[in-house]
């Protein structure tokens, strides 16, 4: 039997985590770990990120719902680096903002600017980035997906799973996706399940 970190998702459930090796909380603290454990997915759970049974009563379904953002790999070129980005994968954590507000500003059109950045700049933000929608794009036209390092499971404040180097519960639902890194919803209400499309924001959720 395989001891590969993995996450599986139950319908109408939570999520099924298996031997995880580190995960991180909201604020920072390391949470125990156990074989097997049960997240919460639903995001009414009182004792999260652990389930209580509460997506029963709250009767959660695990499918339904419109994604937020297209699915569409959008291309930004600069003299020494160029980013790819898909809406339908981000999750809104903005790290691209705060490590690297000058070249990743949507104030701004377009929104990423390479060459107001270093390449190294720009590798920092793709490797920060926990959904994976930021990537570098490669001279043949392929694309590179960075890691940094990083739990296998970071609960997001108010946020979803960050999920790194767990075999995922469901195949790529966007172009571009990774399989390696990825967000997984918590909130209950993201319409692209089980993977988090920034609803949590937009619905102002919050994990209290």
């Amino acid at each position: 039997m395989s001891d590969k970190p993995a996450i599986k998702a139950r319908e109408n459930g939570p999520f099924v985590a298996k031997h995880i090796r580190r995960m991180k909380g909201p604020d920072g603290e390391d949470i125990e770990v156990k074989a097997t454990m049960a997240l919460c997915r639903c995001g009414q759970s009182g004792s999260k990120p652990f389930c209580d049974g509460s997506h029963e009563k709250a009767g959660f379904r695990s499918d339904g719902g419109e994604p937020a953002g297209k699915d569409k790999l959008l291309s930004y070129e600069g003299a020494e680096v160029a980013v790819t980005f898909n809406p339908r994968i981000c999750a809104h954590a903005a790290e691209c903002g705060r490590i690297a507000g000058h070249v990743f500003d949507p104030e701004q059109k377009p929104w990423i600017q390479p060459d107001k950045g270093t390449r190294a700049e720009v590798e920092e933000v793709v490797a920060a980035c926990p959904s994976g929608a930021l990537a570098l794009k490669r001279a043949d036209g392929g694309r590179e997906h960075r890691m940094m390092e990083r739990y296998d499971i970071t609960v997001e404040k108010n946020g979803p799973y960050w999920v790194q180097n767990v075999t995922s519960p469901a195949g790529a639902q966007a172009e571009g996706m990774s399989p390696e890194k990825y967000v997984l919803c918590r909130c209950g209400l993201s319409g692209n399940k089980p993977y988090c499309d920034g609803t949590h924001r937009d619905e102002g959720w919050t994990a209290e």
